[in-house]
Formats: structure tokens, C-alpha cells, sequence
């Protein structure tokens, strides 16, 4: 598969996409993608990450159920950052959020929690 000219150069291969809520617009998380990653993500409709821990290529939800369903792709206008605009099962957040963007810095610095979690972490992925 041809892709079109994304700019992976700037961070060794890597370019960071951001995931947001078809439906709502709601920004749901940040994650990186590999030339691979993005091919997977288009081939499949789900998104596909790399982790840059991990160092390998990730499906969102293979292991939580949690899946994104990529309704389509984005590239900005420098060719270096991507856009998954997708349909999230339950929830984004490992932390059992449906964000992962639930943290509120206030004004005098202190932080609130906005919205529920959606699921419990400890149910669904296994302890290191």
C-alpha cells in the first residue's frame, strides 16, 4: 500500500496521531504511529499505534476489547502529525476513562478529574 507523503523523518519514524470521538469530537488520546501502523490502521479500520516503550506496533483494544474503529485519517498541513477520527468502544483511557484527557488543570494549578470512568483497569489488563 501507497501512503501518501507523510513526513516520518522529524521523529525518527515516528508521527504522533491524535485520536478523537467521530461522533462527539471529543480528543479521546495521543499516540505515535510508524509507516507500518498507519498502513495496518489503514488496511484494517482499526487504529494501529507504536509504542515507543515497547518498541513494537500495537492495536488499540486487542487486549481490552476497547477497539477504535478509524471512520477516517487525517494528515495536518506540514505532513508530520495524523488525525484517527474513530468510533471507541467503551473507553480510550487504560485508566478506565473514555479519555484519556479527564485531567482539568485549574487556574491555581491544582488539578480536577472531569467525567466517569467507564470501566475498571484492574478487570480488563493483566499486572506487570
Amino acid at each position: 500500500m501507497k501512503l501518501p507523503d507523510i513526513d516520518f523523518n522529524k521523529m525518527g519514524g515516528l508521527v504522533p496521531v491524535i485520536a478523537q470521538d467521530s461522533d462527539t469530537g471529543e480528543i479521546l488520546m495521543l499516540a505515535f504511529a510508524n509507516k507500518e501502523a498507519v498502513k495496518l490502521t489503514l488496511q484494517t479500520g482499526r487504529a494501529h499505534y507504536y509504542s515507543r516503550s515497547r518498541k513494537k506496533i500495537w492495536e488499540k483494544g486487542a487486549s481490552s476489547g476497547h477497539i477504535q474503529e478509524v471512520a477516517e485519517v487525517r494528515l495536518d498541513c506540514d505532513n508530520d502529525s495524523l488525525l484517527y477520527k474513530v468510533h471507541q468502544r467503551v473507553g480510550a483511557c487504560h485508566t478506565g476513562y473514555y479519555s484519556c484527557f479527564h485531567k482539568v488543570i485549574e487556574k491555581n494549578g491544582e488539578l480536577r478529574i472531569s467525567g466517569k470512568k467507564v470501566f475498571n483497569p484492574e478487570d480488563i489488563y493483566k499486572k506487570y
